[in-house]
C-alpha cells in the first residue's frame, strides 16, 4: 500500500499507517527538508517543486530550521507523496514513473502529469489515470 512508501518517499520518521496520520501530519506542518527530498524524488529540484505547491520559490528558500509550512501547504506535500508512491507502485521502478511524469499524455490532453500536480483536480486526474494503468485500460 502507497501509504507506508510515503514515509520514504519524504524521508520521514513518523510512521504513516493511515490517511489519520497524514491529517495528523499535515495540522502539525512538514519541513523544508521535506519538500527538498520530494523536489529531489521527483527530479525538478526547489523551482520546479514550488508551482506545484502554489507557493514562491524564495518562501521554500527562507523557511529557517524547525519551521514548518502551513496545514494548506502540508496537505499538498502530502498529496504529491502519494501520488508518487502511488506512481512508484504502478510503475514499478521510480525512474519509469518520473519519466512519465514528465511526457506529455494522450488520456490527460497531451499535458505531462507533472504539470497538473499545481491543481487539486490534476492531483486527481492523474490518480485516475495511474489507476487505469494499474488495471491495464488504454485511455
Amino acid at each position: 500500500m502507497e501509504l507506508s512508501n510515503v514515509e520514504e518517499v519524504l524521508g520521514l520518521k513518523e510512521k504513516i499507517r493511515t490517511r489519520l496520520d497524514l491529517v495528523k501530519l499535515s495540522r502539525k506542518g512538514v519541513s523544508k527538508g521535506t519538500v527538498i527530498r520530494l523536489a529531489k524524488h521527483l527530479s525538478v529540484g526547489v523551482k520546479g517543486i514550488a508551482p506545484l505547491l502554489a507557493v514562491n520559490e524564495r518562501t521554500i528558500q527562507r523557511l529557517g530550521p524547525g519551521k514548518v509550512f502551513s496545514r494548506t501547504v502540508s496537505e499538498r506535500i502530502l498529496r504529491i507523496a502519494l501520488i508518487v508512491a502511488r506512481g512508484e507502485e504502478v510503475f514499478g521502478d521510480p525512474e519509469r514513473f518520473n519519466s512519465w511524469l514528465k511526457e506529455p499524455n494522450k488520456a490527460l490532453a497531451d499535458q505531462a502529469p507533472l504539470s497538473l500536480l499545481a491543481s487539486e483536480f490534476g492531483i486527481d486526474m492523474v490518480l485516475d489515470e495511474l489507476g487505469r494503468i494499474e488495471h491495464g485500460v488504454v485511455s
